[in-house]
């Protein structure tokens, strides 16, 4: 395979894609191909445009122009984001490359507005192109070196979960089709006497800020606080259920400070009858040795519940199938009885949906409910009741 062929030439150690120092090295070696690549087919097309009078041509050469840009910024994004962690960013700098990629977005949809501009105007004082094989060939020249970016790019952002150069490859990929077009609107002026260049020019613009809107909405969603990845959040529940005495998690929060720079904290559930030294031991345990395999930074919080009470057993399966009958709720936890006698507050925790739209009134309207349906259990009982959201989102 070809690009693993010039992975492993070029890149030490490029199994190792969980080291920072592999990973930047990935990013690097994406940026200089991008770069390489995307030149060429400019400086083509550019000579192409000039020669032909194509505005398509010259602003699908431009779009390049920009790609190369765009690929420049892939570099330095890559550079400043493996800076190291110090007093102002104690978790790095990774959202940096985050931000080049914004940075990218914009270069894509400012070149795409300003030939929609002179596509129109082309539309409106149409001009004669010139056809000629040599420079169609020239065109479909391309078509395959921008092809093969877009899985050299794919690859490596599946490789080190890059979101900028996933993005690039989609990019690249719009690209083919792009350049399809141009190749179509030289095809058709040896065919066509009437002027289709600044239509199709259009519709090349039409793609190029498109695909800058959405490469910033990608972009913008893990600044803002987007869901945690799915795998990531069922490894992180299934490893911690692995170890002994801890029989449930819930409030898994992950934040993301930049691929590969993750924090995760969650409330282990463990047996209250057991010392706060042994449970300290299996969690302190377990924050290492799953930081260490998911490549995170995990914290711990333990939550004693009662497994050896008969009554707060019954009390809680009871509950649990009053639960049951919400489809929107998710789960309970931090079950707890205080009091003597019938009259018992039965205090705990529920999460709900994260689909679910949620208010002040939603809120007190549900614990009422569930309030009225844990008295007929017992009309002594009174409810106290946390509404919790899903931050993971699955």
């Amino acid at each position: 395979m070809i690009y693993r062929s010039i992975v492993s030439h070029f890149i030490k150690n490029y199994d190792k894609t969980n080291d920072p120092v592999v990973r930047r090295s990935y990013g690097y070696l994406g940026g200089i191909i991008g770069i390489i690549i995307n030149l060429c087919i400019f400086l083509i097309e550019f000579c192409i445009g000039l020669l032909v009078n194509s505005i398509a041509v010259t602003a699908d050469a431009f779009h390049n122009l920009s790609d190369v840009a765009s690929s420049i910024v892939t570099l330095l994004g890559f550079k400043i984001a493996s800076k190291p962690a110090d007093h102002e960013h104690p978790f790095g700098h990774g959202r940096y490359e985050y931000i080049a990629s914004i940075i990218v977005s914009f270069i894509i949809i400012i070149v795409g507005i300003e030939f929609i501009k002179s596509s129109f105007s082309r539309i409106i004082h149409p001009e004669p192109i010139k056809f000629s094989i040599i420079t169609f060939i020239l065109v479909l020249i391309s078509i395959p070196l921008k092809i093969y970016l877009s899985i050299f790019n794919r690859n490596i952002g599946k490789d080190i979960n890059s979101s900028t150069l996933k993005a690039s490859s989609q990019d690249a990929f719009n690209d083919v089709v792009i350049l399809s077009g141009v190749a179509l609107s030289l095809l058709a002026a040896k065919f066509i006497k009437y002027p289709i260049d600044g239509y199709i020019g259009f519709i090349v613009a039409i793609f190029i800020t498109l695909s800058g809107l959405s490469l910033t909405k990608e972009t913008l969603n893990p600044l803002l606080g987007e869901a945690p990845d799915t795998e990531l959040v069922n490894s992180i529940k299934n490893e911690i259920l692995s170890y002994d005495n801890i029989s449930g998690v819930h409030d898994l929060i992950i934040h993301n400070y930049g691929p590969g720079r993750c924090m995760a904290s969650l409330h282990a559930e463990v047996p209250s009858n057991i010392s706060i030294t042994k449970i300290h031991e299996i969690i302190d345990l377990a924050e290492k040795e799953i930081s260490a395999k998911l490549n995170i930074f995990l914290v711990i919080h333990m939550d004693p519940i009662n497994i050896d009470d008969s009554e707060i057993i019954s009390l809680k399966t009871e509950v649990q199938k009053i639960i049951n009958n919400y489809s929107y709720i998710k789960s309970m936890h931090d079950f707890r009885v205080v009091g003597e006698g019938d009259h018992k507050n039965l205090i705990f925790d529920i999460v709900l949906d994260s689909s679910k739209k949620i208010d002040n009134n939603f809120n007190n309207d549900l614990r009422n409910k569930l309030n009225n349906d844990i008295k007929k259990l017992n009309p002594f009982y009174e409810s106290i009741i946390t509404i919790d959201r899903d931050y993971t989102c699955i």
